[in-house]
């Protein structure tokens, strides 16, 4: 119980104390997010695991070298993007056209078991990850990092390693775009409904 109120920092100490069984609790505060952000690179859930696993790899052999100055999840998410990147250029993927059908989410195979009010609550859920997963890898990894990570633009500059002024413009350019694929993508479910 105590574990789950100490903050990363305090649980970063005790595994540089020689509590290494704790980092397993960095682990799982902050695994769905670390996911998630590779996923926006990856595209694919496989490739998605293998780049998070590693990320937790990499961060616990270099943890004693995390500086308390920032925050642990910039430190973990500079890692997860450099991470992301490496592998991406190993497997030499090229990204793909935002046109392509083969870039969108599909929905959930369950669907059709929601009921009207479940489905009309993850609706808007829905329909905005699929925008985030139309959008180029640095797009979504602001996008992401902004609204879900909840990372101001100073924080997302270092994990990205660019100045705060070119994340703000990027975000800006971002969103721009994520309302293009959220209007494409709405356009289509209203023309499937006539």
């Amino acid at each position: 119980m105590q574990q789950n109120i100490q903050t990363d920092v305090e649980i970063i100490n005790r595994v540089l104390l020689g509590e290494t069984q704790l980092y397993n609790v960095l682990v799982k505060r902050h695994q769905r997010f670390v996911f998630t952000l590779a996923l926006k690179f990856a595209r694919n859930r496989e490739d998605a695991e293998e780049i998070a696993q590693d990320c937790f790899v990499k961060a616990y052999r270099a943890l004693g070298t995390f500086k308390q100055t920032a925050k642990f999840t910039t430190w973990l998410y500079t890692i997860t993007y450099t991470t992301a990147m490496t592998f991406l250029r190993k497997k030499r993927v090229e990204t793909q056209s935002i046109d392509d059908e083969t870039s969108v989410l599909q929905l959930e195979n369950h669907i059709s078991s929601f009921s009207a009010d479940d489905l009309d609550k993850k609706s808007n859920h829905v329909y905005l990850n699929q925008a985030i997963e139309m959008l180029l890898p640095d797009d979504a990894a602001i996008i992401t990092l902004f609204y879900k990570g909840e990372q101001s633009l100073e924080e997302i500059a270092q994990a990205l390693n660019m100045e705060s002024n070119t994340v703000k413009v990027k975000l800006h350019r971002a969103r721009h775009r994520l309302k293009d694929k959220l209007q494409h993508l709405l356009q289509e479910e209203v023309n499937c409904l006539i």
